[in-house]
């Protein structure tokens, strides 16, 4: 080969190669987060739909969430529908005109099904047996207002079920934190929750701080598109601390009412993923106290439901319970029960897959529909 035309072709292929190496180093560069001060990924807040790369669909319409005042008495009638055996099953039996000793174990083989624990159950079928040796009557009427104000009495109408979010003195925003073990629904939740804060007039800002799934961070930004919320995220495999700390400082710096932070399900047995949870509330309070500390519980799980909800407890100093999947079980003692074992109150639950069937827990609404 001419040594000219040799010289040029390696000239030219090292030219090929400076270009990929140059190209190849951009595109790490993009994919990379910018670093905090720690060290940590850096989150960005996603822009609109309609302006990201890709096959994505445009932006749906902003919605009007439904207020979220009076829900569940709405949604009433279909928690009355799937609480029937422990409602109507109590009634049903105390109404018997003589309740022998068959007829007690019933009852408490009727409130031991329904998830409201060894504890709840001793103490309601003691006072219940105590009503009954001065209430001589069947009567259906006398007998439900018994059961209703015995219901009342476990369910505990003296906790504050308030959602704390309102800002700091300093004007920072509220920032509730959510977190849960996989499956139980966190994501939808907290999506549901920024459409409870609209209807009751706050502006909302959501951090997407579950990084394991890619999906996670899609949903959640959907939900908040819905009802005209901005989400920050950061990419797949980011440090869910970091998008935390930058959704809050997000949050302070536009002035916004509520930072919702949305977290990985993680298994109440993985020491390391709990320990990360706790990273990322102390990160947050770097920016802002924490106004609430939400874990969501599958109703579904019963009993099982209330090991998660202990180690999550100590992790990260849970304020309120939010129950979901309440309207397709049996099982409405669960409410007493995680109640109990917390002394902390559930303030939520989820009575369907509507996006407006999240509502807040109203003690004496819970009971009579429990009773039908």
């Amino acid at each position: 080969m001419d040594p000219v035309l040799a010289v040029i072709l390696i000239i030219a292929v090292l030219a090929l190669l400076a270009v990929a190496l140059v190209t190849s180093r951009q595109r790490r560069s993009l994919r990379e987060d910018d670093r905090d001060d720690t060290g940590s990924s850096v989150a960005t807040v996603a822009p609109p739909a309609q302006s990201q790369p890709g096959p994505s669909l445009a932006a749906p319409a902003v919605e009007t969430p439904e207020p979220a005042a009076g829900r569940l008495l709405r949604l009433r009638g279909r928690l009355a529908r799937s609480q029937s055996t422990l409602g109507l099953g109590l009634l049903s039996l105390l109404s018997r005109p003589t309740i022998d000793a068959a007829t007690w174990d019933e009852i408490e083989e009727t409130l031991l099904v329904s998830d409201l624990g060894v504890g709840p159950t001793a103490q309601l079928v003691e006072r219940l047996k105590a009503r009954a040796r001065t209430e001589t009557t069947p009567d259906p009427a006398a007998v439900r207002a018994l059961l209703r104000e015995e219901l009342l009495a476990l369910v505990d109408t003296s906790l504050d079920r308030t959602l704390h979010t309102e800002r700091g003195p300093q004007g920072q925003p509220a920032v509730v934190l959510v977190v849960g073990v996989n499956g139980t629904g966190k994501t939808t939740t907290t999506g549901k929750l920024a459409r409870v804060l609209v209807a009751d007039g706050r502006t909302v800002l959501l951090g997407a701080a579950d990084t394991f799934r890619a999906a996670a961070a899609e949903q959640l930004q959907t939900w908040g598109q819905r009802v005209g919320v901005d989400t920050v995220r950061g990419a797949e495999g980011a440090d869910p601390a970091s998008v935390a700390y930058q959704a809050v400082q997000a949050g302070t710096d536009a002035g916004i009412d509520v930072v919702l932070v949305d977290t990985a399900g993680r298994l109440h047995t993985k020491t390391g993923l709990m320990d990360e949870l706790g990273k990322v509330k102390r990160v947050i309070e770097k920016v802002a106290p924490l106004s609430e500390v939400l874990l969501v519980l599958d109703a579904t799980t019963g009993q099982n439901g209330l090991t998660q909800a202990r180690v999550f407890a100590e992790a990260v100093d849970v304020t309120g319970i939010v129950l979901t999947k309440l309207d397709g079980t049996a099982k409405g003692g669960i409410v007493v029960a995680v109640q109990r074992e917390l002394s902390v109150p559930v303030k939520l639950i989820g009575l369907g897959e509507g996006a407006d069937d999240l509502a807040p827990f109203e003690p004496a609404a819970f009971v009579d529909a429990l009773l039908g």
